[in-house]
Formats: structure tokens, C-alpha cells, sequence
């Protein structure tokens, strides 16, 4: 598995105990550092044999830093996360099992919880034109308006499902898939190089499974804390790079450039109010999240 470190701090720690419950399998854990300040990846990669610590050059950012660590293999499966997930017990076996009952899944997600036990809306449609700005313009003055709720698809029981992109935070990829379109896009520093994946992949016939029966615990927003502004930023580029590449045509650059617009408009709003991302609130909490989503399947 790979996990991206850029100074993770104590956070590493949980990361590497809880995949030894995750799994019954032997681990090979792969720490692709960015650049890492704080020593924690290296005292980490010596305290684990099973841990390898594997120097990108500087911050390359998440999309070339998890094809970094991933080169080495062709085949077969791998997990890519953040190193603030926590994994509940056997929750990477049920992703392998997962990936057993869908021969034609390139990714596979579990259910994402915060730490306050809400579920995390991580298995979405990928975004409409319509949607997408429904989502941008009302998620923060009415959360629930019906386009975020589409687009998040927060008013569903969680159960095993397809889905249009899985959150790149936590999910497990079929290599082979991985490697037919090329991994992720790099020109994505971070932001939408989940969606870009799955797009591009979703037009080669893969599809992208939605595990609740799997469980992780992702506290999230670290890079957010560090650096707010220059995150609002990269989350708008990134947006905007995405979008613009849906309607790539000449005859499509008035779009492109109220695009631009609307989303420099949103990122000025952004920065004065404080907000990184719209949306609604995560979904209803779930006390059996594994439990629930097993009895739906079945």
C-alpha cells in the first residue's frame, strides 16, 4: 500500500498499528515523502520492517507522489490513503473481498467515517455541468439543496454500490486499471485527481464500488490547517482544470471562461468567509456502519 507523507506528525503512528488489524495478510507499506520536515516518515520506516520510506524530491504533490510509490507494481491490487485514516478491523480484507465479487471494479472505497462518528459522503456521481454549479453556488447558503444532495447522493442508505468517483483519501485500486490510463494525473496537485481518475477510467468500462462494509476513520484537513489560503486556491485550480477539460472544444470557450469566472468569484468568497468547501452536513450518524451496510447487501 502507499500512503503520501508530507510532515504527517503523530498521526503516521496510528496509521501504520491499525492496518495491522485491518489485515491478515502480509504488509508492504510504501511512505511516498514529500519533502517531510519533522522526521516522522524516517523514525516510522525504522521502526517498521514492513515500511519503506521512498523520497519524491520535494512536494510534487498527491497524484504523482502516490504514482511514485506505485511504479514498482503492475498487477494485483493496492490501497491508497491518507496517513490520518485509521483502519477498523478487517476493513482492507473486505475491500479484497469486494474486489472479488466486482471483476470489473478499477476502485474500490470504503465507508468514511469523521472521528465524531458521521459518515463522510466519499462515493459520489461525478459532477454534471448542472449539478456541479448547483452545488458550488447553493452548498453553502442552503446545504441542502437537492443538486448538492445529488451530487453527494447523501440521502441514501449506505449499502454496496456503484459510483462515479470515490474519495482518493481511502480506496483501493486494481493496478492493471490503474496503469491502462496512465495513474493519476500529476498536473493535479491535490483536488479532483480522484475525479480525474475516475473519469478516465469510467470511459474505459471500469467501474468504482462503494465498500460501508469496509471502515475507516479519517480525521482530515491537515494540509487545510497548515495552509488555508493557498488550499482554497488548489482546490478551486484543480476544479477548474477538471471542468475546463469536459468541454475542451473551441467552440466551448465562453463556457470555459464563465467557469473561470464563477470560480474565481467563489474563491474570493472563500477567502473573505473563511470556507474551503460547500456542502451539506455529512450524512445522519451511523453507530453500525459495517453492520448496516452487510445486512443491505445480503
Amino acid at each position: 500500500m502507499v500512503t503520501v507523507t508530507f510532515s504527517p506528525g503523530e498521526a503516521l503512528d496510528g496509521f501504520v498499528e491499525s492496518l495491522r488489524q485491518a489485515t491478515v495478510r502480509p504488509l508492504d507499506v510504501v511512505l511516498a515523502d514529500n519533502g517531510s520536515t519533522d522526521g516522522v516518515p524516517e523514525q516510522v520506516a525504522a521502526r517498521y520492517p514492513d515500511v519503506r520510506l521512498l523520497p519524491t524530491g520535494g512536494n510534487v504533490g498527491y497524484g504523482a507522489a502516490a504514482n511514485a510509490g506505485l511504479a514498482d507494481l503492475d498487477s494485483g491490487y493496492a490501497l491508497v490513503a491518507n496517513p490520518d485514516v485509521r483502519f477498523e478491523p478487517g476493513s482492507v480484507d473486505e475491500l479484497l473481498a469486494a474486489a472479488e465479487r466486482w471483476p470489473r471494479a478499477a476502485t474500490i472505497g470504503p465507508g468514511i467515517m469523521t472521528p465524531e462518528g458521521q459518515l463522510y459522503p466519499s462515493a459520489r456521481d461525478l459532477p454534471s455541468l448542472s449539478t456541479g454549479i448547483g452545488h458550488a453556488l447553493l452548498g453553502w447558503a442552503w446545504p441542502a439543496n437537492p443538486w448538492t444532495a445529488r451530487y453527494r447522493r447523501e440521502r441514501e442508505d449506505p449499502r454496496e454500490r456503484t459510483a462515479g468517483w470515490l474519495s482518493g483519501s481511502c480506496v483501493l485500486v486494481d493496478v492493471a486499471a490503474f496503469r491502462s490510463v496512465g495513474g493519476f494525473d500529476p498536473g493535479y496537485f491535490m483536488y479532483f485527481e480522484d475525479v480525474d481518475l475516475a473519469e478516465r477510467l469510467s470511459r474505459k468500462g471500469w467501474l468504482h464500488v462503494y465498500v460501508p462494509s469496509a471502515v475507516v476513520v479519517h480525521e482530515g484537513g491537515h494540509a487545510t490547517r497548515r495552509e488555508p489560503h493557498r488550499m482554497q486556491r488548489v482546490h478551486h485550480t484543480s476544479a477548474l482544470r477538471y471542468l475546463s477539460g469536459q468541454y475542451p472544444r473551441r467552440r466551448d470557450a465562453p463556457l470555459r471562461g464563465a467557469l473561470r469566472a464563477g470560480l474565481g468569484a467563489r474563491m474570493l468568497v472563500s477567502y473573505v468567509s473563511g470556507r474551503v468547501a460547500a456542502g451539506a452536513p455529512f450524512q445522519r450518524r451511523a453507530t453500525d456502519l459495517a453492520a448496516t451496510a452487510r445486512r443491505s447487501r445480503d
